[in-house]
């Protein structure tokens, strides 16, 4: 009998476009222009463009670094450049993340886009696949990296940052299906994405910018791991349940039978949500609540004595450090924050974090929220993210909100004119593309299914190679 690694990693190499329900490759196609927007605004973005200078000046020295990135056959999106297929993979991954606006799989408490589509596109590209090719392929980066996220459990998310941990394993499974690895040969690049695997959320004590480290790591490692496994280079083979693997050293409850739960008939990819608010998920749940009372009582952001919200540990254990954040990056893990933003704003969007996240409304505001343990909603976490507030207002109501689908998850979900109208939203406010530009690129990429190739999904820049 096959273990679950095995399996999982048989899967992943003989999964085949035809074999992915019609519903699947449609919300796949949901997730890239998604994804897409969320890549252009990161666009400027000082920790992206660090990483990007990085990658580009480790590809030959210093006076290379100009060159580097008129290179090779994939696109770097912030700057619309060519580059090799590791430089783009790295760098879009890290612009994908810096806004807070990219996709969740609530279950496994992971990101995928930001570590599935920046390699998965970037490979597509250089070897000149189709646009079918590239679904299938994020389809199994998806699959994948939702089920060692689920796999590692709760225990894992409490010091790891999954996102970059299974996120690993997402790439080498997306990029290992573009090169066509055999089961044998996916299997060894696992193990070398496992053996790499990395991301702590000690970060947000000190509003560090390790969060698109992990991500840009996680889909770079990932892609070296397929392309090595390409060549003959073996990884481990139990990588994740072995007595020295990943759930060994960083997890308490890891769980072997969510490897290959329902591999081919339930389909994680479907179950993803996407991001309304531009703030960590764990706010969404309680600030949908929060505008739920507001609206339903007229309230004002006057009216608001105290807010407490009610969530699960997992809310707790990432926000909980975040109390007097310094940053924009930081208040998107402040629940304090995000409730303010939303109580003044109706939305805790770019534009309101970019300009308010320290007002002096917004900072009186957050100190009137606080959080507390509540034993429905973390029993109910992570499958399903409930959102409860309980307001006291000025003129002395207790009023109490619930959300059991915030927006953005499955039963909540984005229209395509939404998520066409957030991809505009993110690209203007970054001015990482024009208004034309954009909405040339989003009609073309709801149409990826018919490409023959995957091509730029921009203009290049003037100048560029």
């Amino acid at each position: 009998m096959l273990t679950p690694t095995a399996t999982l990693a048989r899967f992943a190499a003989e999964l085949r476009y035809e074999h992915i329900p019609e519903a699947v490759l449609r919300k796949t196609e949901d997730l890239l222009v998604d994804w897409f927007g969320s890549a252009v605004a990161g666009h400027g973005a000082r920790p992206v463009e660090s990483i990007t200078r990085f990658a580009a000046q480790m590809m030959g020295g210093p006076a290379a670094h100009a060159a580097a990135l008129g290179q090779g056959g994939a696109e770097v999106l912030t700057s619309r450049q060519r580059a090799s297929a590791y430089l783009a993979a790295m760098a879009n991954a890290a612009a994908s993340h810096v806004a807070e606006q990219d996709d969740v799989h609530n279950g496994s408490v992971f990101h995928p886009a930001t570590v599935v589509f920046p390699p998965a596109v970037a490979v597509a590209q250089a070897l000149g696949r189709s646009g079918q090719d590239l679904l299938a392929a994020s389809v199994v980066g998806y699959e994948v990296g939702i089920r060692v996220g689920e796999f590692l459990g709760r225990s894992h998310y409490k010091v790891f940052h999954t996102t970059g941990t299974a996120g690993t394993l997402a790439a080498a499974a997306a990029v290992g299906h573009l090169l066509r690895l055999d089961a044998a040969q996916m299997q060894h690049a696992l193990g070398s994405a496992g053996t790499q695997a990395a991301g702590l959320w000690e970060f947000l004590r000190t509003a560090a910018d390790s969060k698109q480290l992990h991500t840009a790591h996680a889909a770079a490692a990932g892609l070296m791991s397929a392309y090595l496994a390409q060549d003959g280079f073996t990884g481990a083979a139990e990588i994740l349940a072995g007595p020295q693997g990943m759930a060994a050293g960083m997890s308490s409850d890891a769980d072997a039978t969510r490897l290959t739960d329902g591999l081919g008939t339930r389909w994680a990819t479907v179950e993803t949500s996407f991001k309304y608010h531009a703030s960590c998920r764990h706010t969404h749940p309680a600030a949908d609540a929060l505008l739920q009372v507001m609206r339903e009582h007229d309230l004002k952001p006057a009216d608001l004595q105290s807010v407490e919200t009610q969530v699960h540990q997992g809310a707790i254990d990432v926000l909980g450090p975040v109390t007097s954040p310094s940053t924009v990056h930081q208040s998107k893990f402040s629940m304090g924050t995000v409730l303010a933003l939303v109580a003044q704003y109706g939305h805790a969007g770019l534009t309101e974090f970019d300009q308010h996240f320290l007002s002096e409304a917004t900072r009186a505001l957050r100190d009137r929220v606080s959080m507390r343990l509540d034993p429905e909603v973390d029993g109910a976490y992570p499958r399903r993210w409930i959102g409860k507030v309980t307001v006291h207002t000025t003129d002395g109501r207790v009023l109490h909100g619930r959300v059991d689908e915030p927006k953005g998850d499955p039963g909540n979900t984005l229209s395509r004119e939404e998520i066409t109208a957030k991809a505009l939203r993110l690209a203007a406010f970054s001015q990482g593309a024009t208004a034309a530009e954009m909405q040339q690129a989003v009609d073309a990429l709801w149409q990826v299914a018919q490409w023959p190739v995957v091509g730029a999904l921009l203009p290049s820049q003037v100048g560029a190679a």
